[in-house]
């Protein structure tokens, strides 16, 4: 070191000095990747310094090679060494006259073992050949050697295992046997330099699939579910999923997705409908492939009627009625009609030729050719199959005509009296109606003789004839767009009904007859109301008048006189007014006399009573003034008498004996005499238990009533007393509280009345655990004076 300061410092003072160029390094080794500098000294006054590359190229600064200078030094940094930095690298100096010195440095540069690559685990599928790939890389070329379950694996022929020469490991036909860890050794002898890589290698087996049923049928809209079972296998276990239509079905609430051990993935549809027919797919993938099974759902679809529409067709015309339905399988159409309940398949007719079905494949189409009325109505479309039957219904409706109803055309008068001609029409549709007179349309404001009622298929004329032009010929006319039809009616004058005939007397007693006769050969053209039958006693100028109930052709004549001869005539009455009387006809009364026998009916009473009830009978013409009844038991030989009013309208029988038969004699009297005798006889049963029901029977309503209400009251007093004692309330407590009350208040009277102060007590009303306790309610009882009343704490404001 003395020495080159001693020659540096020869060279500053000699003006003809040489530079000196030197290299801290001379040769270099140097692995991938590593960094080194070096640095250029010169001697001498240079003018430049200057780094050449091997290629003798100048070097220039770079982010990995960077140069450095500082007066006479110069710094040459390599980062992270490359195979291609290697070589001569020359430090040239320059002094001012042009001259140059240099020195060089010799970059030797080596790789070290280097995995490069090297991935584990490596995979790959069963029975295809294996590659496991090591690259590693060094300067020199490395010796790599391949381990397997600590054992050197080698080549030799016909072995599955190979080491290619690129290093890597190859393996026939890899099984899952082949699994495992494989060890990739690699040496550089001339340094003694040795590593290594443990690598996984994983052989994967492509998906095994397997369906336990393939084929499946469900029905649509029964809240049926269908699980589909797909068995996968393989390695890794394969990743299952479900698809129909191209597309992944997910979890819902209809698709339900579930897996079990062994391998097994279920799929179940819910709800099952008819839009989820059809394949699926059940897919099994990993990393060795991917296997698919398909599974077919065969949705079974309950017929349904999916177009039917109602129909209008034109009398006369043909109505084309049509019905489609569909379903899995599809059904058979057919028809019923509504009316009578007549069914039409394919190919039926009616048994007049008219109707006719005709239709296949869920289709039908029921012609009807002539229209008729009797058509209108409902006709059901009915698709059956054999998973059901569906139904729906249609109208035929009908357009037609006016039809008039009514045959009635001839109507009557009088001047003065209003009268209603009705015009009624059944159309379809609903026809307009005008009434014509000879030319005139009759205009449906009201006029001073005619007026015009509308309604529903129905118009009235009212007419008022006025005088004798207002009769004659009235003309209805009904139109709608399939037609326009008329009617004629006729107003005639109205006359009052003949006289009735054949009259004669068909029952006759002491005080009424029935007087029958034969209608009125004519009414007059305007109905009979009533019938009016005059009569008088043959002695007498005076007649007296009965009418019929309604148009009856028999009158009941009442309050006559007995053993009498009486006049009768008949004459019949319209609104037009009253007919001519007919022939007059004689009868007489009948003699009061004795009452038939009477008519009696048996009832079981109450108790030891029975009860006979008297049916209205023939009193001869008489009041019955009395019945006289006679009774015995069979066993007994006298008889027990009754007398019982007339008027009464039953017979009580009582105290009779228990199992007992009587005999009953009853006779009717009236002021003519006796009757002839009616028998009667009847059982008495046997004598009932005493039990609660036939003690309470035995006595009256009143008397079961009053016990209720007896019992009742007492009960009612218990408590109260109860109360009293135990809980100080109830009825009593309060009548003594207002006892005391008014005992304390007139004690205080005197002190009340010096001191000018109202004296308050206070009652408590509620008791809780025991204790009185004054509540916001409670009552006071105020005393002022000679004068108390009673308020509520809540009034006792001044």
């Amino acid at each position: 070191m003395i020495a080159k300061l001693v020659l540096f410092g020869l060279l500053v003072c000699g003006s003809q000095a040489v530079l000196q160029v030197s290299i801290s390094l001379n040769k270099v080794e140097l692995s991938v990747g590593e960094s080194k500098f070096f640095t250029c000294t010169v001697i001498g006054e240079p003018v430049s310094l200057t780094w050449f590359n091997p290629q003798g190229e100048p070097i220039v600064s770079t982010q990995r090679v960077v140069l450095h200078t500082e007066g006479v030094r110069s710094r040459l940094t390599i980062y992270n060494a490359i195979v291609e930095d290697a070589g001569i690298y020359r430090c040239q100096a320059k002094d001012a006259k042009g001259q140059s010195q240099e020195a060089t440095v010799v970059l030797e540069i080596y790789q070290k073992l280097t995995f490069r690559s090297v991935q584990t685990p490596q995979e790959f599928r069963q029975s295809e050949d294996a590659e496991v790939v090591c690259d590693v890389i060094s300067s020199p070329v490395p010796a790599v050697s391949w381990f397997y379950k600590n054992k050197e694996i080698l080549s030799e022929p016909n072995n599955r295992f190979q080491v290619l020469p690129n290093n890597n490991l190859q393996i026939m036909r890899v099984g899952k046997s082949d699994e495992g860890e494989y060890r990739c050794e690699a040496r550089v002898e001339a340094r003694g330099e040795i590593d290594f890589r443990n690598i996984a290698v994983v052989v994967n087996v492509p998906p095994v699939l397997s369906l336990p049923q393939q084929s499946f049928n469900a029905t649509a809209d029964a809240e049926e579910s269908v699980t589909f079972t797909c068995i996968t296998s393989g390695s890794p276990d394969p990743e299952v999923t479900w698809h129909r239509k191209g597309q992944q079905i997910e979890s819902s609430d209809q698709h339900v997705l579930g897996s079990l051990e062994g391998g097994r993935s279920m799929l179940t549809v819910r709800s099952v409908g008819k839009g989820d027919s059809g394949p699926y797919i059940c897919r099994a993938t990993n990393k060795a492939g991917v296997l698919e099974g398909q599974l077919v759902l065969k949705v079974f679809v309950q017929p349904h009627i999916t177009q039917l529409r109602n129909v209008t067709a034109v009398e006369g015309s043909a109505a084309l009625i049509s019905c489609s339905a569909e379903g899995e399988p599809l059904p058979e159409v057919s028809w019923r009609r509504g009316s009578d309940g007549q069914s039409f398949s394919d190919g039926d007719k009616s048994a007049d030729g008219r109707v006719e079905a005709r239709g296949r494949h869920g289709k039908s189409m029921l012609t009807i050719n002539g229209v008729r009325l009797t058509d209108l109505g409902r006709f059901d479309c009915e698709a059956h199959s054999r998973i059901g039957d569906h139904q729906k219904s249609m109208y035929l409706d009908i357009e037609y005509a006016p039809k008039f109803q009514n045959n009635h055309t001839i109507f009557y008068s009088w001047e003065g009296n209003p009268v209603n001609i009705s015009c009624e029409v059944m159309s379809n549709p609903p026809a307009t109606i005008l009434w014509r007179r000879e030319r005139y349309t009759i205009s449906s404001e009201a006029t001073a003789n005619t007026r015009v009622h509308s309604g529903p298929g129905r118009s009235q004329l009212e007419v008022t004839p006025m005088s004798e032009r207002d009769f004659g010929r009235y003309n209805c006319t009904a139109r709608n767009n399939i037609g326009a039809r008329y009617q004629e009616f006729i107003l005639a004058q109205a006359d009052v009904p003949s006289n009735p005939y054949s009259v004669r007397l068909t029952a006759v007693a002491q005080r009424i007859a029935t007087v029958a006769f034969m209608t009125p050969d004519s009414h007059g053209g305007v109905p009979i109301g009533h019938y009016l039958v005059n009569y008088k006693e043959s002695s007498n100028q005076q007649w007296r008048s009965a009418k019929s109930h309604g148009v009856q052709s028999t009158v009941m004549l009442s309050s006559l006189e007995p053993n009498t001869t009486y006049v009768v005539r008949v004459a019949a009455v319209n609104g037009k007014g009253q007919g001519e009387y007919s022939h007059t006809e004689t009868f007489q009364t009948l003699p009061i006399r004795e009452p038939s026998p009477p008519t009696v009916h048996g009832q079981r009473e109450v108790g030891k009573a029975y009860r006979l009830g008297l049916i209205k009978q023939d009193d001869g013409g008489m009041p019955i003034v009395e019945y006289i009844v006679k009774y015995k038991p069979d066993k007994d030989d006298q008889w027990m008498t009754k007398l019982v009013p007339g008027v009464h309208e039953f017979i009580l029988l009582q105290p009779l004996q228990w199992n007992t038969r009587y005999s009953v004699e009853i006779t009717a009297r009236n002021i003519k005499g006796l009757s002839e005798p009616t028998y009667f006889q009847f059982l008495m049963p046997q004598k009932p238990d005493i039990t609660a029901d036939s003690l309470f029977s035995s006595l009256g309503l009143g008397t079961v009533v009053g016990l209720g209400v007896a019992a009742l009251l007492l009960l009612l007093v218990l408590v109260d007393v109860s109360c009293f004692f135990l809980r100080q309330c109830g009825l009593l407590m309060c009548l003594t509280r207002r006892l005391c009350s008014r005992k304390s208040a007139t004690s205080a009277k005197g002190k009340e009345l010096e001191e000018g102060k109202a004296a308050y007590l206070k009652l408590p009303l509620k008791e809780e655990n025991g204790k009185e306790v004054l509540k916001p309610d409670t009552i006071e009882i105020k005393v002022r004076g000679e004068n108390s009343h009673h308020t509520n704490s809540g009034d006792s404001k001044a």
